[in-house]
């Protein structure tokens, strides 16, 4: 369970987005379109994705 990772990919455009959800989409490492990163499914990557979900898809890795 201590490696449980997430693949997160950016499906939406953050442009016109809130400047701190667009400040969370960097945050998480997404800087383009259709961009895929692993993340570690933890609390603290959980409320990011609550956050800027609509952006986003999220997949169990």
């Amino acid at each position: 369970m201590a490696d449980k990772k997430l693949k997160i990919t950016l499906v939406k455009s953050p442009i016109g987005a809130v400047p701190k959800h667009r400040a969370t989409v960097v945050a998480m490492g997404l800087s383009k379109m259709h961009k895929t990163v692993e993340l570690p499914d933890n609390a603290s990557t959980r409320g990011m994705i609550q956050q800027v979900g609509y952006m986003l898809k999220v997949e169990e890795a």
